[in-house]
């Protein structure tokens, strides 16, 4: 029938077009499945690595720092960090009332921190065993801890200033700020998998995901030779109660730091309870009138010059007149120095004989030798907040500035520039830029940075570091340093007094910075000490009973825990000459 040839056809095309779309529709779920399994597989699983695993920031292990010897200077140990996973707790206002007494916080910062929109949060970091033990006998749902590391430094307040101190993650001072990158690693993460309620999943544990380890550091530091710099300055602080007493010693022929201090200084466990000021390590980044002690520069050119006659006689009356102005000698009050021998010119400390010497080499030679001995810019040390000190340039050295400039008044320099001037006078004439780093080594103990002696350039010949030798022993021997002879050893120095500008920019009568900067033994010298002690207040006030034998004491403890074999007996003027 005709209508029913009709009816046939529709169903026919009815079915073939639900296949066909059957068909469409599978490839489709086909297709998509594929886009998912296949295309977006990797992007899928991150998303969903993402909502089942919930993780906290942690610090890797920090770096620690020893001596040359390989003592601990500082370390690091373990504590445990209380955190809460807000979504576990079902009655913040219980756990808080319960962790506030024993982590003596306060009960209404505990419930905020623990009701805040976040997979997990800290409560406190960082936490004493005992306190974390505590907290884990009450069994708080949604409280949980993780291992972290907590600087400890075994020598206290020892080297406090070179080493710096650690807020709660990272170093803000000393060689831990310096050195941060090697010290503290990178950050790790504590990983635990959760519902989609941010619950922890049962039967799963933590996992600690630590990406780079941290480096340690070996410093040309020696413990025992810090102890006896640090000693001998507490025994100064006692005596002469000054605002500030400070010792460098380094190795002449390499630029290595042994030993740098200050007094007073702070315990870099509680470094917020002291003075920021303390923080710092003054060697390395105050400045000041280096006073008679510059003298040795001005030695140092003449004699590399040709212009030093040490037999040439020169009369002090007690002054000199430059440029209309009067500039006193240091012995003005008992009529000066009167007649002596440029020799005997360093041992006196004339100022107005260095004033004369100042005067021959003019303002373009002593300007170029204050450079080339590496005053008025930083040394390059590898410590933060590095003083450059201030010295006149060529240009601005007027008749005045030069005579002044020639016995050290008038200018500012950094103690670390006055030891390594001086070890370059002394090893040869080679100036060598200072450091407290040797070796960078993995936590494995590989060598990540092997430090080497890096020459700056050489100053003056050898011929006149001999000559520079012999006449800083005279002052030891027959000079202003007599107080800082050691006993069965041969030394060398200069001492220095300088005075102290007043709240009104002028020159004091009674506050002076006393300084003593030398060397021993003087025929192979091992070590190059600069001391300084800045407005005593208790005793006599002047240098040769406090520069000068804080000098003598660390430089005779110093041989000795080195053993250097003493010489017979210190050399005579007369068997010098």
């Amino acid at each position: 029938m005709p209508g029913f040839a009709v009816s046939r056809s529709m169903v026919k095309k009815r079915i073939l077009f639900i296949f066909v779309m059957t068909l469409l529709f599978s490839l489709y779920l086909i297709g998509r499945l594929a886009w998912i399994q296949i295309v977006r597989a990797d992007e899928l699983y991150d998303q969903a690595w993402k909502q089942w695993n919930h993780n906290i920031i942690v610090q890797t292990g920090r770096g620690a720092i020893y001596d040359q010897h390989g003592r601990l200077l500082a370390g690091s140990t373990d504590v445990q960090t209380v955190v809460a996973i807000p979504q576990q707790i079902e009655d913040p206002g219980v756990v808080a009332g319960a962790l506030a007494p024993i982590l003596n916080m306060n009960e209404q910062e505990i419930a905020e921190l623990v009701t805040l929109d976040r997979s997990a949060v800290y409560i406190k970091r960082k936490v004493d065993p005992e306190i974390t033990e505590a907290v884990r006998e009450m069994n708080l749902p949604g409280i949980v801890f993780f291992n972290e590391e907590k600087r400890y430094y075994p020598g206290s307040n020892l080297a406090s200033q070179l080493l710096g101190f650690v807020g709660m993650d990272q170093g803000w001072s000393g060689l831990e700020f310096y050195y941060e990158q090697y010290l503290s690693g990178s950050e790790g993460r504590l990983l635990y998998p959760a519902d989609a309620l941010g619950r922890q999943l049962p039967h799963n544990y933590f996992g600690n995901f630590l990406p780079k380890q941290s480096c340690n550091l070996y410093l040309a530091i020696d413990e025992s030779i810090q102890h006896i710099v640090e000693k001998e300055l507490e025994r100064v602080v006692a005596e002469a109660a000054p605002r500030q007493a400070l010792a460098i010693a380094v190795d002449p022929y390499s630029g290595a730091v042994l030993a740098a201090a200050a007094r007073p200084d702070y315990d870099p466990l509680h470094y917020d309870e002291f003075d920021p000021e303390r923080w710092n390590l003054a060697p390395f980044t105050s400045s000041f009138e280096p006073g008679s002690t510059f003298k040795l520069v001005t030695l140092a050119a003449v004699l590399e010059e040709g212009l030093f006659d040490p037999e040439e006689l020169h009369y002090c009356p007690g002054y000199a007149i430059v440029g209309g102005h009067r500039i006193n000698c240091w012995t003005v009050e008992r009529g000066g120095c009167g007649t002596i021998t440029f020799q005997q010119s360093l041992g006196t400390s004339c100022n107005t004989a260095y004033i004369v010497l100042g005067q021959r080499l003019g303002a373009q030679k002593l300007a170029e030798y204050i450079e080339a001995f590496g005053y008025g810019k930083t040394t390059g040390i590898d410590y933060p907040g590095e003083g450059s000190g201030l010295v006149f340039r060529e240009t601005m050295l007027g008749p005045l500035e030069l005579a002044t400039t020639a016995f050290g008044q008038g200018i500012s320099v950094t103690p670390v520039q006055q030891a390594m001037a001086v070890s370059a006078m002394i090893n040869g004439g080679y100036l060598y830029q200072p450091y407290l780093v040797n070796e960078i080594r993995g936590k494995e103990g590989e060598t990540i940075f092997k430090r080497k002696p890096e020459l700056v350039r050489q100053v003056i010949s050898a011929e006149t570091s001999e000559k520079l030798i012999e006449l800083m022993e005279t002052v030891i021997l027959d000079g202003t340093g007599k107080t800082a002879a050691l006993e069965g050893y041969r030394a060398a120095g200069k001492t220095g007094t300088a005075e102290k500008l007043d709240e009104e920019h002028l020159y004091s009568s009674d506050s002076f910075i006393y300084s003593f900067v030398g060397f021993a033994p003087v025929d192979d010298p091992r070590v190059v000490l600069y001391v300084a002690v800045d407005g005593i207040t208790l005793g006599p006030r002047y240098g040769s009973a406090t520069s000068a034998p804080l000098f003598k004491r660390i430089m005779e403890d110093t041989l000795n825990y080195l053993q250097v074999t003493p010489t017979a007996l210190t050399m005579t003027k007369e068997e010098l000459n």
